[in-house]
C-alpha cells in the first residue's frame, strides 16, 4: 500500500484543479461517487479504499496527460470529480496505513 501512497504523494497538479477538487471534497458521498469516478456501477462497499484509490491514480493519471497533451477528449470536469474522489480515498486509505502493524 505504501507505493500507492508514494504515488499520490509524487502527484503534483495545477493549483486550479487542486482547489476545485478541494471544494468539492466536503460534498463527496463515497456510495455515490466513487462508482462514478470510476467509470463503472458499483455496490455499496463493493471495493476497498486502497484498491479503489490505485484505479483513480490510474485514470487521474491518463486524465493529466490528456490534459497536457491538450487533447480534445479532455475533460476537467471529470478531471476534478477523480482528484475529488482520490482525495477522499486518500483520507480513508491514511490512516488505515498509519495502524497497519510494521513488517
Amino acid at each position: 500500500m505504501s507505493d500507492i501512497l508514494t504515488r499520490l504523494d509524487r502527484l503534483h497538479r495545477p493549483q486550479l484543479l487542486v482547489e476545485a477538487a478541494r471544494s468539492g471534497l466536503r460534498l463527496y458521498v463515497r456510495e455515490t461517487h466513487l462508482g462514478r469516478a470510476l467509470g463503472r456501477a458499483l455496490r455499496a462497499g463493493a471495493i476497498a479504499p486502497a484498491p479503489a484509490l490505485a484505479e483513480l491514480l490510474d485514470i487521474e493519471d491518463e486524465l493529466d496527460h490528456q490534459r497536457r497533451a491538450r487533447d480534445a477528449a479532455y475533460s476537467y470536469l471529470r478531471h476534478v470529480e477523480v482528484l475529488i474522489a482520490l482525495m477522499a480515498e486518500a483520507r480513508i486509505v491514511r490512516p488505515a496505513e498509519a495502524q497497519a502493524p510494521a513488517e
